[in-house]
């Protein structure tokens, strides 16, 4: 169950409130990350390189408190643990959104996410399921572009305060080095760059490191 942080005590109360009360509280930043040695740690995994990665940006997320922030009836609420809902794309190009439970395991999230995976592909729809918490982020993949900006798509009218990351195109240099855009949107009530940057640092570790 998540617990709720105490405004009074919390040192970003004034910006909390200040940028709550934007009709576009989120920002967002681009950076392009190194995945040579993740790319191939997932091949000599066995791992699709899409979970591989996906898995290290949960993995990302759960570690920084900032992430876990979500904002409910005007309240900040702090989550356990923050999952993931992705967009799966189908053979008709058509996407549906799904959700999969966040492991430390790797093996085991990657079974999860597998088997969801399946099931929003053979389920038609654009939502295939509910979706009672926002303990998660929402996440999609853009294979096809190498981009270096992006934006998203946003009813104001609906409440939001999940972050939303998205990957591009995996590009190949001469020597090898591969490496791919990956954008990141999050409301500015709840962080800053400071706790971005952060996300960045973590990511390009577990990418490194396999964590």
């Amino acid at each position: 169950m998540p617990v709720t942080l105490n405004l009074d005590t919390w040192p970003r109360k004034e910006h909390f409130k200040f940028f709550s009360s934007f009709n576009e509280p989120f920002f967002g930043v681009v950076t392009t990350i190194n995945c040579t040695k993740a790319y191939t740690a997932a091949k000599q995994k066995g791992i699709p390189f899409f979970l591989y990665y996906l898995h290290k940006t949960l993995t990302a997320v759960n570690s920084i408190e900032a992430f876990k922030y979500r904002i409910a009836n005007g309240e900040v609420l702090i989550h356990d643990t923050i999952n993931v809902s992705s967009t799966v794309m189908r053979n008709d190009t058509t996407f549906g959104f799904s959700f999969m439970p966040y492991h430390k395991n790797i093996e085991t999230f990657v079974a999860g996410a597998q088997t969801e995976i399946e099931r929003v592909r053979n389920t038609p729809g654009l939502f295939t399921r509910t979706f009672d918490e926002d303990n998660l982020i929402h996440f999609s993949a853009l294979p096809w572009v190498n981009f270096t900006s992006l934006s998203h798509a946003r009813n104001f009218t609906f409440p939001d305060s999940c972050p939303k990351v998205s990957v591009g195109k995996m590009m190949v240099d001469d020597a090898g080095n591969r490496t791919m855009p990956v954008s990141v949107h999050v409301h500015h009530g709840l962080m800053d760059g400071y706790h971005v940057g952060l996300f960045f640092e973590v990511l390009q570790k577990a990418m490194d490191d396999g964590i």
